[in-house]
């Protein structure tokens, strides 16, 4: 028998994710108009911003800067205990410890921590559920608000993808400070990882890093969003189109993990995904992590469709030549 492989599940899930904007005012129309998701509040300069299914307060924090890219990644943990016990193998940890924070407009006192590209971390117990007014509740009490019937039907957050100069390292830290698990991998013939998808619970992953290659620290990959179905995001390509959004590439379907997806940049720059992810979870206790050789990877996606070349260097920030 295989030695089990299950995260420490302390940590619960992906709760948020900050995103920067250079281009407020058209990031935020955007991400509420076309994307699809629901603005709970609106504060100094940041706005709070949920999909239609999403329990919490928030999962997006939208906020306004002189640049793009990412302010940190949230993770609500299991318990208050759990909270403790993730902080003690934190500052036990080679990695930075960043200390607590008293919280934000979403959820109550945060532990942050970096990884070893700067990417900023929290992790926290106590949060804000999203309390439907009459005019969003939805006609079944199990959903958290109304189906949005706006834009692209975004329901839920799904994961992160951060740039890394070494992604073994972002490996060693996502195990040791998120107790996460590797369900798969590139291994590149070089010896390097090219990218790893980690999962912190039954899902096939929430967060991923792959390796930077156009120059940058500390920068975004992407921030993706789930729907239904399939058809949600070949609808989303047409809606995309009608309001001059750049569509990267897609849709189309990923080889690794096998969700269906839709690549397409905000107005600001950030790289967002839409992916019908939920057809995956990883049920075995002793999974084992699934290898993708460099072989593997030069056939393309599933049905071959080749990675483009600006999947490999775009991030946010964008690097300054």
């Amino acid at each position: 028998m295989n030695a089990p492989t299950n995260p420490s599940f302390d940590v619960a899930h992906l709760g948020h994710v900050e995103i920067f904007t250079d281009r407020f005012e058209e990031s935020l129309d955007f991400f509420t108009r076309v994307y699809g998701l629901k603005c709970s509040a609106q504060e100094g300069d940041s706005a709070y911003l949920r999909a239609w299914d999403d329990y919490e307060f928030h999962s997006m924090k939208l906020t306004r800067a002189e640049r793009t890219g990412i302010g940190h990644v949230g993770y609500r943990v299991a318990s208050p205990e759990a909270l403790e016990r993730r902080v003690a193998a934190i500052e036990a940890s080679r990695f930075k410890s960043l200390g607590w924070v008293d919280g934000d407009r979403g959820h109550g006192r945060a532990y942050r921590f970096e990884d070893p590209f700067g990417h900023v971390f929290e992790l926290y117990w106590e949060t804000v559920r999203y309390e439907a007014p009459e005019a969003d509740r939805s006609a079944l009490k199990n959903l958290a608000s109304r189906f949005t019937g706006n834009g692209v039907n975004t329901r839920r957050i799904d994961h992160v993808n951060l740039l890394g100069e070494d992604v073994s390292e972002f490996r060693d830290f996502a195990e040791v400070c998120l107790g996460s698990r590797v369900t798969e991998y590139i291994q590149l013939d070089n010896g390097r990882l090219g990218g790893v998808w980690f999962s912190v619970n039954n899902k096939t992953y929430d967060l991923v890093c792959t390796e930077e290659r156009g120059k940058g620290h500390g920068r975004l990959h992407h921030v993706t969003y789930a729907t239904d179905t399939r058809e949600d995001i070949l609808k989303a390509a047409d809606i995309y189109l009608e309001n001059g959004v750049f569509i990267e590439t897609g849709p189309h379907k990923h080889a690794i993990q096998g969700s269906f997806f839709l690549y397409a940049w905000e107005p600001a720059g950030n790289r967002v995904e839409l992916a019908n992810a939920g057809a995956r979870l990883i049920l075995a206790p002793d999974w084992e992590p699934v290898c993708w050789t460099e072989a593997d990877r030069k056939k393309g996606q599933a049905w071959g469709l080749k990675t483009i070349p600006t999947f490999h260097t775009h991030g946010t920030p964008p690097v300054e030549e």
